[in-house]
């Protein structure tokens, strides 16, 4: 078939910016794809970080300015991973510039600049804008969104829904930006890490009427270049939202968490309905549970999570046999794969990446756990 060559630019050459590398790397494993993804720049102020793309033979140019690469005019698509607080002049300058843009969560730095942003895409002809958001791409999340949306669940009752991780029990962790508000927001973890939780929640429709949120600030210093620094964010966050239904309301639980002990990095989802569940997690990646009622020999009727493997099934297919397991770097190449694809119009009815109104949706819950926190009682999130 022919394919249509897109080009790619990386700004942020870090951890993600190097992953999203690999991927675009490993895109001839991709079966029938209509895209030919090809890495031609990238920008980042440090030279080390660029160093490490020189060994990629696509790449053509290396810049020191992002607004260097936004007036490359080979550059179709542009992948921003930069600090939050940058996330509105880069994104607004990107779409400005007409790149389509895949933009890193938070979409950024807090509600009203996520509004900005928006603003700037709704207000530009023919923009194209995504927020990443990879995990939702495993082959059980996407069992676990096939089973909502066959009914068989029946009335639903309760959704939880985490992205847990363990990194800042570390207490000789140095500081970074992340741990700093003016960098990363006020929410912390629920800021960095609930576009992870709430994706698949927001695509299925439901956005929580009401959340009620406790946030913990629980490591108050850490080590700087001058010594102990004050650490301003909150690891971890708990909300509970009532989502509104036809056939009653339902609660939906969700959890982002810095300090969680023996995660390194687990995103579950579990769905509860009357006549029936699912659920999954990360930690097993390729098995999902499903609840049913079954007749147990020599016990009777019984309530039983069942458990199926996936293999290696993915949202677009690739040579990899359904044999093999489905790990995060598979989860980025699937998220890009859904991205350009629908960049040329060719998604069809597979699973999309985040979209700016669903970034903007998490940022309304973000900003609604944060009053409730505060006033300790349940809150409305803002229109």
């Amino acid at each position: 078939m022919s394919r249509r060559v897109v080009n790619i630019g990386i700004v942020g050459g870090g951890l993600m910016g190097r992953e999203v590398a690999g991927a675009i790397q490993r895109w001839p494993t991709l079966v029938d794809h209509p895209v030919d993804a090809r890495l031609v720049a990238v920008a980042d102020i440090e030279p080390r970080a660029l160093a490490w793309f020189e060994g990629i033979g696509t790449v053509r140019s290396l810049y020191d300015d992002y607004r260097a690469l936004l007036a490359d005019p080979e550059v179709d698509v542009v992948y921003m991973a930069v600090r939050h607080d940058l996330h509105e002049q880069f994104y607004i300058d990107a779409v400005r510039a007409g790149k389509a843009l895949l933009a890193e969560k938070p979409f950024g730095i807090d509600l009203a600049a996520a509004r900005r942003i928006v603003d700037v895409i709704d207000d530009t002809p023919d923009a194209f804008v995504r927020c990443s958001s990879e995990i939702p791409f495993y082959p059980g999340a996407q069992w676990v969104i096939s089973a909502v949306r066959s009914g068989a669940l029946g009335r639903l009752f309760s959704v939880r829904a985490a992205m847990l991780h363990s990194s800042d029990l570390d207490l000789e962790k140095p500081i970074n930006w992340k741990r700093q508000a003016r960098f990363n927001g006020a929410a912390g973890a629920l800021n960095d890490l609930g576009m992870h939780a709430l994706h698949i929640p927001l695509r299925l429709g439901w956005e929580p009427t009401t959340v009620f949120g406790l946030l913990q600030d629980i490591v108050h210093e850490r080590r700087g270049p001058d010594g102990l620094e004050p650490v301003d964010t909150f690891e971890n966050a708990e909300l509970l939202g009532r989502v509104a239904a036809e056939e009653g309301d339902f609660s939906l639980r969700v959890e982002t968490k810095r300090v969680s002990l023996g995660d390194k990095n687990t995103w579950s989802l579990e769905v509860q309905g009357l006549d029936g569940g699912v659920r999954y997690s990360t930690k097993n990646p390729k098995s999902v549970e499903f609840f049913s009622r079954a007749d147990l020999p020599g016990v009777g009727g019984e309530q039983v999570w069942q458990q199926a493997d996936t293999g290696s099934v993915s949202v677009w297919p690739t040579v990899t046999g359904p044999l093999f397991e489905f790990g995060f770097a598979d989860s980025i190449l699937q998220m890009w794969s859904a991205f350009l694809a629908e960049y040329v119009g060719e998604l069809g009815d597979r699973f999309g990446c985040a979209t700016p109104q669903e970034a903007l949706a998490a940022h309304r819950i973000t900003a609604a756990a944060l009053e409730s926190h505060q006033s300790g009682r349940a809150v409305a999130p803002p229109a």
